[in-house]
């Protein structure tokens, strides 16, 4: 597996950024374990899911990385990032040979629930700390929560409730479902159906895939021949996007809403407006819903040519919230710096008064988002119109329901 070590102190200081950066002040001396503060992204660099991270999340962690000079009180800061290929196994392998011998401090991404919930259990036995914004199972802040985890962007429960419960409570009150049958799609599902149970509505049917299927023509038909009013795409990545190109070609009703409980921006752009234009989910960032959001999304497209999705934007905070817990923490040490992580809010292009809760679930506002018509659309990537504001304490599963054994009962 190919690794790549990319140090931009040098490179800051040229462009004379490190003096003009928040992290650059050099006031106290930081105690920082071999001198380097190092983070490690983890994640599908390339395969199915690299819509999800793969280059822009790698461009978003060098962003976070130079807004804070470079170095914190004088101490570098070094990046590393590897291809965990969508293997548990390898995943797992590569966070124990950063730990042990690399040196490494954070790691964060860790697309897929399988390789985040191995490289937890990993980080959780050598006290290493993992941040992850790339998987949506809610075990991480469950059975599966750890002292040293936190889970920064989105969940299954955040995705799946939201939506499911406003579009019951308007009308859309027959469901049939499409599940991808691993750990993630599973536990959408069981989010959604709660949901529509809750605001009265129904269940129609359910048919479940493999990850990454290869044909949802039976799936599909199945779906629209079923009548219900709501089709929702409980999977990711290349299965939601095959599921609505399969659902159009068959025939999709005009009394049919669709929903993708796991969709990005850039998968939006890659099936058109046409193809998706009344679809509605839930997303953590939109890069045109204020002016900060623009702004850093003009120069996030300077490096990747595109906006960045939400994931991409969670890297940029996560990076950003963890070196700034190690400036105020002033070490490395990762007792120290999760104290200071569970402490401050986070604040800046992704997060308003985000708080990271005992159980390691960073808290946010949510938004409920529409693709817009393509007579709608007036310049690139104007796709979404947010139709709704969801807050973070009831996007997200409540804390009292939490079944962490780090949450006092």
């Amino acid at each position: 597996m190919k690794v790549i070590k990319t140090s931009i102190v040098a490179a800051l200081a040229a462009l004379g950024l490190a003096a003009a950066q928040p992290g650059a002040a050099q006031t106290a001396a930081l105690k920082a374990s071999d001198n380097v503060i190092r983070i490690g992204l983890l994640s599908d660099l390339a395969g199915p899911t690299s819509d999800y991270s793969g280059q822009g999340a790698i461009e978003a962690v060098k962003l976070a990385i130079a807004d804070m000079g470079g170095k914190i009180n004088g101490v570098p800061i070094e990046f590393i990032y590897a291809d965990h290929q969508n293997k548990p196994d390898v995943a797992v392998a590569k966070a124990r040979e950063w730990f042990d011998t690399g040196k490494v401090d954070m790691v964060l991404g860790l697309s897929g629930s399988p390789a985040a919930l191995g490289v937890i259990e990993v980080a959780r036995a050598k006290k290493k700390i993992t941040i992850t914004t790339a998987a949506g199972t809610t075990r991480i802040t469950n059975e599966a929560c750890s002292p040293y985890s936190m889970h920064w962007v989105f969940d299954a429960y955040a995705l799946a409730s939201a939506p499911a419960t406003a579009i019951t409570k308007a009308g859309g009150n027959t469901w049939f479902l499409l599940v991808g049958d691993f750990a993630y799609g599973l536990a959408v599902e069981k989010s959604v159906v709660s949901a529509i149970t809750a605001a009265g509505g129904k269940v129609v049917g359910t048919a479940k895939h493999p990850f990454v299927a290869n044909d949802f023509s039976s799936l599909a038909l199945e779906a629209v021949n079923s009548k219900a009013k709501v089709i929702g795409l409980s999977n990711s990545s290349a299965d939601t996007t095959n599921s609505i190109r399969a659902l159009k070609e068959f025939g999709l009703g005009k009394d049919q809403t669709v929903v993708a409980f796991t969709i990005l921006l850039n998968e939006i752009h890659g099936l058109g407006l046409e193809s998706t234009q009344g679809l509605q989910f839930v997303d953590a960032f939109y890069w045109d819903r204020t002016p900060e959001s623009r702004a850093f999304s003009k120069r996030f497209a300077e490096k990747i040519k595109r906006p960045p999705n939400m994931i991409n934007a969670g890297d940029y905070s996560a990076t950003l919230s963890y070196l700034k817990a190690v400036q105020a923490a002033g070490t490395d040490d990762p007792d120290g710096v999760m104290k200071k992580m569970h402490e401050l809010p986070v604040n800046d292009v992704f997060a308003s008064n985000g708080q990271v809760r005992a159980d390691g679930r960073m808290v946010h506002d949510m938004y409920l988002v529409e693709v817009k018509k393509p007579s709608e659309s007036k310049y690139p990537w104007d796709y979404l119109k947010v139709r709704q504001t969801i807050p973070g304490a009831q996007a997200f599963m409540p804390i009292e329901m939490s079944q962490c054994a780090l949450v006092k009962k």
